[in-house]
């Protein structure tokens, strides 16, 4: 076989979101792209803030010698420290660059921090609906994913997860804001998840970790804020990125931030460096970390992404979709009029809309779109959309 059993499984699983990507890449061949609403990825489409362009070339006009040269597993010293000093300022807490690890984007921060917590078969708690690839993530590291269920307006379910937890449970994973809900969690709910895992790690004598994946902390709407998750709890760890915040998603530039407080700091902040190398990242990109301290300020017109959220909903509850508004993010999460939800999206395809079905994310009867798009194709599909619920009816 040419590939192992375990990744022949995961592609027969996967095999129908493949099939729907492939779909699509014949639709838009054969009828042209304009004619084809593509909702399947989170590919930002707002450009970055203008004053990225001045920035590169100052960085890449940059002679002295040793700037593309291999740096600390860390990260330049004083990219970490600035990074440091903004997250610090935003989520209220006294941080120093030894607090932070420097990482190729969110994805490389999340199986960095799970590769050096994880023993095998450590627990990992995971909110349903997830971002498809946490799965992965946890089993990379010899961990088991244990999917939670959320309310039914995608709100953390506390009840739900102390009853998860066990003696193996290592960490609890959440996304805030949500892929693929939009879901903003509040700060009370994040208090009263802290005093859970503190009771909890106090009866197993050592600490659950609280992994928050933030890659869209910068983009939410109507005045929400995102709560400090760094005055809340002391055993947390930030995993974000500026793929989202300043639209890089290909530059690969992100980070961690670890509690400075967090149990064994010193340890854990060693661990993290050291797998950052073994894991084969060896160092985040070094003319991306020249460019950050000078970009910390910025984002992308975050007002872009809420008039397309806003247009879509009004759209969609005008032809009688049943969801619930996304607080922050580019996604929404609909219900499925129909219960076989690959069905429904296989419908929306005939009438050339490309969905992601809810399964995918552990939540059949649901489909995800994806609303960092141009505006008229979230226009232009309104007619499809509206034709496909009234066969569901």
């Amino acid at each position: 076989m040419a590939v192992s059993k375990k990744i022949a499984g995961t592609i027969t699983r996967q095999s129908w979101i493949r099939k729907m990507f492939e779909d699509g890449l014949r639709l838009k061949k054969e009828i042209g792209a304009a004619n084809v609403f593509d909702f399947s990825l989170g590919n930002p489409n707002v450009e970055p803030p203008a004053v990225l362009k001045k920035v590169l070339l100052e960085v890449a006009t940059d002679e002295r010698p040793g700037v593309h040269a291999y740096m600390p597993n860390a990260g330049f010293p004083e990219t970490r420290a600035a990074v440091a000093d903004h997250v610090g300022r935003q989520q209220g807490v006294t941080l120093t660059g030894d607090h932070v690890i420097m990482t190729c984007g969110a994805a490389g921060a999340l199986n960095v921090i799970l590769k050096t917590i994880l023993d095998p078969g450590d627990e990992v708690l995971v909110m349903v609906p997830y971002f498809v690839e946490y799965l992965a993530y946890v089993d990379n590291h010899g961990g088991v994913a244990k999917p939670v269920r959320t309310t039914a307006d995608f709100s953390l379910d506390l009840q739900a997860i102390e009853a998860a937890i066990t003696e193996r449970t290592k960490a609890v994973l959440i996304n805030s804001p949500n892929n693929p809900t939009g879901q903003v969690y509040g700060e009370e709910e994040l208090r009263r998840l802290a005093g859970i895992l503190v009771e909890k790690g106090r009866k197993l004598g050592r600490a659950i970790h609280l992994i928050s994946d933030e890659p869209y902390d910068q983009i939410v709407y109507d005045g929400l804020k995102l709560p400090s998750l760094l005055r809340i709890y002391q055993n947390s760890i930030i995993a974000n990125s500026f793929s989202k915040t300043l639209s890089l998603p290909g530059e690969r530039i992100g980070f961690i931030a670890v509690h400075p407080a967090t149990e064994a700091v010193e340890t854990l902040v060693g661990g993290l460096v050291m797998c950052n190398r073994m894991l084969g990242f060896v160092n985040a990109p070094a003319f991306m970390q020249r460019v950050l301290p000078k970009m910390l300020a910025s984002r992308v017109n975050v007002e872009e992404y809420q008039r397309k959220r806003d247009l879509l909903c009004r759209g969609l509850a005008e032809r009688g979709y049943d969801f619930v508004k996304p607080g922050g993010a580019f996604y929404l999460f609909p219900k499925t009029p129909i219960a076989d939800d690959v069905e429904f999206v296989r419908r929306l395809q005939g009438r050339n809309i490309l969905a992601v079905p809810g399964s995918g994310f552990g939540s059949p009867g649901y489909f995800r779109i994806a609303y960092c798009v141009e505006d008229a194709t979230i226009v232009g599909a309104m007619k499809g959309f509206g034709e496909v619920m009234m066969e569901c009816r």
